[in-house]
């Protein structure tokens, strides 16, 4: 009798201790468990290349111009009541949405034509259309400068063999902003084509041959079909190109510095000017954090949609 009680005992001892060692084993065989700690040293990365960047620069531009008195929202202020500064504002807008929009067309139209391309045909054409987006920005910036040139423009030259005059690219504003554009777009419209040539490929063809069958023609399996199946690879890739379109320096400094007077500035290479050039670490740093509030909440919005989207089609 009293060995069975000894036995009851022991075999209830480790029956206590049980309950918490399965937990431990079932939190940490849980996905979510596993997934994290595996994105751990990721983590730590962006926590120390983005996020802790961001807040220092959040804190430089509450200071004054020496860094040692916190003035708040003074520097946004004093940047809002600067003409040049809201030229550089309209001007960032300007060229970011029209640049991503040319990119979005021209990524678009060669996407679909290399798409209808055979495969052998393909490698090739994807190589040389992807030459653009391999160089250097500011190397080939370099180039486009050349040709832009006002007195050695090959541009000019091939423009007065067909009888017009010469154009000043870099020495009239709307001239210079248009040249800037031009250089983005020949630099960009390359990712966006890559971007949409996967999703095209990933469209399945039996949804062409069925529309083909009721009688649907070429813009209407584009617009019925294409567009929607590519709604979210659109969506994301206009937002990356936008965010980095916005950041955009070496084009601008390369090509104008942001001249003539100021009417090319955008806001990376105005920051550049104010912080670094001019000495006002913690005004530059204002003017590079000023999109960063309108851009968090279209990126909010457009990833919102995105998941929508998803959760509708699973």
């Amino acid at each position: 009798m009293a060995s069975d009680s000894n036995a009851a005992v022991l075999a209830a001892r480790p029956a206590a201790a049980r309950p918490a060692s399965s937990a431990m084993k079932r939190f940490a065989r849980r996905r979510s468990t596993i997934a994290f700690l595996m994105t751990l040293p990721l983590i730590s990365v962006i926590g120390g290349l983005v996020v802790w960047p961001a807040g220092y620069a959040i804190y430089l531009s509450m200071l004054n111009r020496r860094q040692t008195a916190f003035i708040g929202l003074e520097n946004f202020d004093i940047l809002l009541d600067s003409e040049t500064f809201r030229s550089v504002i309209w001007q960032s807008c300007f060229f970011a949405i029209t640049a991503v929009l040319l990119k979005a067309l021209v990524g678009f139209w060669l996407a679909h034509m290399l798409h209808h391309i055979p495969t052998k045909g393909q490698r090739m054409w994807r190589g040389m259309l992807l030459v653009p987006w391999v160089i250097p920005p500011a190397l080939s910036t370099l180039g486009w400068w050349w040709m832009f040139d006002p007195s050695y423009s090959s541009i000019n030259y091939l423009i007065n063999a067909i009888g017009f005059p010469s154009v000043p690219w870099l020495g009239e504003p709307w001239w210079a902003r248009i040249s800037v554009i031009i250089v983005n777009v020949w630099y960009g419209a390359p990712f966006f084509m890559i971007m949409y040539l996967a999703a095209l490929k990933s469209v399945p063809d039996q949804l062409y041959e069925a529309a083909a069958i009721d009688g649907a023609t070429g813009w209407q399996g584009l617009r019925h079909i294409t567009l929607p199946m590519m709604q979210n690879i659109i969506s994301i890739t206009v937002l990356f190109s936008l965010i980095v379109t916005f950041a955009n320096y070496d084009i601008v400094r390369v090509l104008t510095n942001g001249g003539p007077r100021d009417l090319t500035q955008v806001f990376a290479s105005y920051a550049f000017q104010v912080g670094v050039l001019s000495g006002n670490i913690p005004r530059g740093a204002a003017v590079s954090l000023f999109m960063f509030p309108l851009l968090a909440v279209i990126a909010y919005f457009v990833l919102r949609g995105v998941n929508k989207r998803t959760k509708e089609m699973a």
